[in-house]
């Protein structure tokens, strides 16, 4: 009877239509922005861009002069030399004042390189900061995705379930009649157990779907929490995809990891100059004033000299250039450049293995999202035969022409044809939205 079939499609739009009024659903946007805003990982990385952004200031602050001054109080005791030039026993106090500047005026280009390098660093800052934020948006989806998943499992599972329960009322009833004997009534009910283990296990993958994106976002387990179902893209099965080739070479413009590698070998080579400059000279100016007040300072007529006439007789200025040179430091700048080269090496090695590692996930995810599109069209026709097959099997079960087991079996192959169906087409969905993300597109339901 197609009674039976309508019955069971019907229980299924009403299950997917229902949500709750009590509770907001929370688009996948939202989720996204919210872990944006609040995931540890991407507050850790932020406060890496902000060190680097200091360490660029402090490079650029490093070409201005320095300016310090320094006040002491001295309290003498003991023998000094007087005007007559003896010594006595005289006790004294004494401020001394000092103010100093120097500025390197050259240093073999190290402040200038230096600005350059940390300017790079704090740019592989940001692009790894894009990269964290990138690999939790990923993350996010895919719990995100495996909700929706599991949810249409369950929808399918209760759906089957209660086709059974109708069809054990019909079962009863031709066995009342005689038309089946009652091991077909006990095969059915068996199925029953059978289908509500299978919506047991269906409705765990859900709360382990949501416990997984909880722990994404950071939340604690809220049992009122739901997602927003939204209309998927409809999958054709003349869809053309972008080969993986030409994903991959896009990729490698936009791609924070790529970017993020690429500015720490040049950051390198900043380093292997800064290690070059070491070898010569250092050119610096400096300037400074010097002043004095001792209160038993007097002169040759033994009167004290003021505090005014001390800051004006005892000042000294001093100006001048100096110039370092290195000629012999333990080896110190041959091995730091030589070090600065490898490091060079390293970091082009580091970039070689993230454009080969992109390179592998967009071959991967190219391969997957084919392969999902090909069982999805493959499922999609066997869901088709199946749902003829088993009206045509529950019209006989119901006119007692086949046993409770054939018509078991015909039901469960149409349950499994439904669920691969399914997977394929999430499978086919997540996979080709990771080859959009690496084209820069957002990723968006």
């Amino acid at each position: 009877m197609k009674k039976t079939f309508a019955l069971f499609t019907g229980i299924i739009f009403i299950l997917s239509a229902f949500v709750s009024p009590a509770q907001e659903s929370w688009s996948l946007q939202k989720c996204i922005d919210y872990a944006l805003e609040n995931n540890i990982q991407i507050k850790q990385q932020g406060l890496n861009t902000q060190y680097n952004e200091n360490q660029v200031s402090q490079a650029k602050s490093d070409r201005l002069p320095n300016l310090n001054a320094s006040l002491s109080n001295r309290f003498n005791f003991g023998r000094s030399l007087t005007y007559e030039n003896t010594y006595e026993n005289v006790n004294s106090t004494q401020i001394d004042g000092y103010l100093g500047t120097e500025i390197t005026l050259w240093n073999g280009s190290i402040l200038s390189n230096t600005i350059r390098q940390r300017e790079l660093d704090l740019q592989a800052a940001i692009q790894d900061l894009k990269k964290t934020k990138d690999d939790i948006i990923l993350n996010i989806a895919a719990a995100y995705l495996e909700i929706l998943f599991a949810e249409e499992l369950e929808l399918i599972a209760e759906a089957q379930t209660e086709v059974t329960r109708q069809q054990i009322e019909r079962t009863k009833k031709l066995v009342d009649a005689g038309s089946l004997a009652r091991g077909s009534l006990l095969e059915i009910e068996a199925q029953l157990a059978r289908e509500e283990l299978q919506l047991v296990n269906d409705q765990n993958r859900v709360q382990l779907a949501y416990l997984s994106l909880f722990q994404f976002l950071e939340l604690p387990v809220e049992k009122s929490f739901k997602i927003e179902k939204p209309q998927l893209p409809e999958i054709k099965a003349n869809v053309t995809m972008a080969n993986s080739f030409d994903v991959f070479k896009n990729a490698m413009n936009v791609r924070p990891e790529i970017k993020a590698a690429q500015l720490r070998v040049e950051s390198a080579r900043r380093q292997l100059d800064i290690a070059k400059g070491s070898r010569f000279p250092s050119l610096n100016f400096g300037a400074s004033y010097y002043n004095l007040y001792n209160n038993k300072y007097a002169d040759m007529n033994d009167t004290e000299i003021s505090f005014n006439d001390q800051l004006s007789n005892n000042q000294r200025y001093a100006m001048g250039f100096s110039l370092d040179i290195p000629i012999f430091n333990k080896s110190q700048v041959k091995n730091g450049i030589s070090n600065a080269a490898l490091k060079i090496q390293d970091f082009e090695y580091q970039l070689q293995t993230s454009r080969n590692l992109l390179r592998k996930d967009i071959e991967q995810a190219y391969t997957n999202a084919l392969a999902a599109l090909n069982k999805f069209i493959s499922s999609e026709k066997a869901v088709k035969s199946t749902e003829e097959a088993f009206r045509y099997t529950e019209e006989k079960f119901n006119v007692g022409m086949i046993n409770s087991v054939e018509y078991n079996q015909s039901k469960n192959y149409l349950t499994v044809a439904q669920s691969e169906l399914l997977q394929a087409k999430y499978e086919y969905i997540f996979r080709t939205k990771i080859l959009d993300f690496y084209n820069g597109v957002p990723i968006e339901l």
